[in-house]
């Protein structure tokens, strides 16, 4: 099974490498951005990303949504939040690489005590004292890197299950898929097994994120467009962020 897993990983970030080489032939209109600064959508993969987006809206309804309230019913809040921070805790380490690889040396040395700290007196992250103590969560990872090594313009893509997302961006989640450390450290001790409960509390957890896409469903004539118009937008703040430029945002779905 976790041959498998690698394998399909690897794969991932192979097309999707090789979607971002085809793309980058193309320019997106007036640089990404209008005269007031907002980012302009650039979706030449529309009628594609339609067809996923719809098709995880199926899942979100019928099968991703239902797990999600019935683990929230199930699980005391309690509990829910202390295996909230610790799967975000084990995602520090890359958090902490991005933030280097950026060359932003304050996020990073934030980072490294957040994950010193959370793991050690967070009882490996299940309790978040860095946020107590002023270590906020950093932005970071191979998305940002590579906008902030030049890779900037960069076509929407839907991605299966994970959502709104860019070429660009999907080359680095595969990547990440494949190489996360943390992946690397639970595969030397039992074959790499544990990231699969991992991943599905994480997703089941995430997916509280739900209700708030119902509450912009409603009354949107076109919510494709309205939702690749929100992530856009949040997505260039943190985008922003990894050159060090300060950008306002929407609100960001929590």
């Amino acid at each position: 099974m976790a041959s498998m897993i690698r394998q399909s990983r690897a794969a991932l970030a192979a097309c999707l490498l090789m979607g971002l080489m085809l793309a980058g032939c193309a320019a997106p209109p007036n640089g990404g951005r209008d005269e007031l600064g907002v980012v302009e959508p650039w979706d030449p993969l529309e009628k594609v990303n339609r067809v996923t987006f719809d098709a995880n809206m199926w899942l979100n309804d019928n099968a991703v949504g239902p797990a999600s309230r019935f683990y929230r019913d199930v699980v005391p809040v309690y509990v829910q939040l202390r295996l909230r921070h610790g799967i975000d805790n084990l995602g520090e380490p890359l958090i902490f690489g991005n933030d280097l690889a950026q060359a932003r040396v304050k996020s990073a040395f934030t980072t490294f005590w957040r994950f010193v700290f959370n793991s050690t007196v967070g009882l490996a992250g299940m309790y978040d004292v860095a946020t107590d103590m002023g270590l906020t969560r950093q932005t970071g990872d191979l998305g940002q890197t590579l906008y902030a090594w030049g890779v900037r313009e960069s076509p929407y893509l839907v991605l299966p299950l994970f959502g709104p997302s860019t070429v660009r961006d999907g080359v680095g989640l595969g990547v990440e898929l494949w190489g996360d450390p943390t992946g690397r450290l639970f595969a030397a001790h039992d074959g790499g097994d544990a990231n699969i409960p991992i991943g599905i509390v994480g997703g089941l957890d995430k997916a509280r994120n739900l209700e708030t896409l119902d509450e912009l469903k409603k009354g949107t004539i076109d919510f494709y467009a309205l939702l690749r118009s929100v992530w856009l937008q949040n997505r260039q703040a943190a985008l922003d962020e990894s050159i060090g430029v300060n950008s306002s945002a929407m609100p960001a779905i929590p």
